[in-house]
């Protein structure tokens, strides 16, 4: 079993934030390989299905960020999960917007969905960064991440969660590295990214508390 795990706040009022790209994402992924229809599971909505030959649930915790690793904890421990088969969705704001990194293992670097997951499962997950770009000014991280996507951001977001979900076979086979190319060439190829750049205001030094 693989457990892909998308980060977001319950709840419509956050829907569109982008703090809430982690659930985009995952959804994505349950349409694109026709998983049934979510139920509330693990504090969460979950849905199980075959992902490129891989049993693999799908979960979008609804426990808010914060207590993100509650759910993740309860649904890794009723289907014996190691944690290196974790794979956590969450948005990432030292990436531009629309490039995406997988990593297994570090810190939170402020992110609270991740530090929760870090308390209840330890580190060693995989995770897949989602840029959503910086605001700039350090004071307003956390009235940006809450903030929907703009209008003129949509068409990279859905474009990126379709692509996402395109490759996400990648993802629970353990190609990361290749997930990772095949999202960025997309990407490319759709015209949304250009050559690598650190996003706006790169780096953590300093970075305030997300919700």
């Amino acid at each position: 079993m693989r457990l892909l795990v998308g980060l977001g706040n319950p709840g419509s009022r956050y829907a569109g934030n982008r703090h809430n790209i982690g659930f985009m994402a995952v959804d994505a992924i349950a349409r694109r390989h026709g998983f049934p229809p979510w139920r509330k599971r693990f504090h969460g909505l979950a849905t199980e299905g075959p992902l490129a030959g891989e049993r693999v649930m799908l979960l979008m915790p609804e426990t808010y960020m914060n207590e993100s690793g509650r759910a993740v904890q309860e649904a890794a421990q009723f289907y014996k999960v190691p944690v290196g088969d974790v794979v956590v969705l969450h948005d990432e704001l030292d990436l531009p917007p629309g490039k995406v990194r997988v990593k297994t293992g570090g810190g939170a670097a402020g992110h609270n969905g991740l530090r929760s997951i870090g308390a209840h499962l330890g580190n060693e997950f995989r995770r897949v960064r989602i840029g959503i770009g910086h605001p700039g000014v350090k004071e307003m991280v956390q009235h940006y991440v809450l903030q929907d996507f703009a209008k003129a951001e949509r068409d990279w977001v859905e474009t990126l969660c379709d692509v996402v979900a395109d490759n996400a076979g990648l993802l629970a086979k353990g190609q990361d590295a290749t997930f990772q190319n095949k999202v960025h060439l997309a990407m490319q190829a759709k015209g949304f990214l250009g050559p690598d750049k650190e996003a706006a205001g790169g780096g953590t030094a300093g970075r305030p508390e997300r919700a």
